[in-house]
């Protein structure tokens, strides 16, 4: 059986689907639900499902069970990084000025932004709606692709590969029967049956008045990170508890990362 693939953008970032023995039609259906995801998920479009969400802080929303499950996953997910992982850090990426997909370039910043509240105390979740603190609003990011990537690898193929991003589910045995061969910080590893992802500060970065800045915000100041780590890779279970432990152990720092990463990642590389 041949190998099959597609590449496309999608959620703000490159996708790329690979599969063996797929049905036919397989990749064309997994990429438009892929970008319907992103025309609900996204928070530069004004309409998605989550810009609603935001809009209509301090009231309950009705929401899919999608948005729901995303929300749940993101409040699972600031638990276990002790509150690391933290959706609710919109405020201080519209403050340095990732207010537009960076394809557009960034606006000005404005105002430092304050640390966020705890996340607990921004969202709150019950079947079929969902509530945030007025005043606040969520970037679901690399959670939303890591979950995304999770639910679309079953349904594409038992031999096949998600990649959304940087977050990445492998099933199956891949092309030669030993796994799918995955490059991770300078190594090529063979993932049959796991979820991988990367976590950085040297992408989607830019200048602003002279400086260095970019998108990733630790949530304990409301300020790009400052890790002396600049890249962590982490290979997990799950494309999800791939993308909460690698931007964990990034947040962490090089004194931390390693033993957070010990009890949890199948393997991790870092730099």
């Amino acid at each position: 059986m041949s190998l099959e693939e597609t590449r496309f953008t999608a959620l703000g970032s490159h996708c790329h689907l690979l599969g063996i023995g797929l049905r036919p039609g397989s990749l064309r259906r997994a990429e438009a639900w892929v970008a319907s995801m992103h025309l609900r998920f996204s928070r530069f479009l004004p309409d998605s499902e989550v810009s609603r969400l935001n809009a209509s802080a301090g009231v309950w929303v009705e929401v899919s069970g999608e948005l729901e499950a995303m929300l749940r996953s993101a409040l699972e997910a600031y638990q276990e990084s002790g509150g690391l992982v933290h959706v609710g850090v919109l405020g201080s990426m519209l403050a340095i000025g990732y207010t537009r997909p960076l394809a557009e370039g960034p606006a000005p910043g404005g105002e430092p932004a304050e640390a966020p509240q705890p996340l607990s105390e921004m969202v709150e979740v019950r079947p079929g709606n969902a509530r945030l603190r007025p005043g606040s609003g969520i970037d679901l990011g690399g959670i939303a692709k890591g979950w995304l990537a999770d639910r679309l690898s079953p349904n594409l193929g038992r031999n096949s590969l998600v990649n959304l991003g940087g977050d990445l589910q492998a099933r199956g045995g891949g092309p030669e029967g030993q796994g799918w061969p995955v490059g991770l910080g300078g190594a090529t590893l063979m993932l049959r049956d796991q979820g991988a992802a990367t976590s950085g500060t040297w992408r989607r970065r830019w200048a602003q008045e002279g400086c260095a800045v970019h998108h990733l915000i630790d949530p304990r100041t409301g300020r790009p990170a400052l890790s002396d780590l600049k890249e962590v890779s982490v290979v997990a279970p799950t494309a999800t508890a791939a993308e909460v432990w690698a931007k964990t152990a990034l947040l962490l720092g090089s004194s931390g990362a390693e033993s957070f990463l010990a009890e949890r990642a199948l393997a991790w590389c870092m730099d």
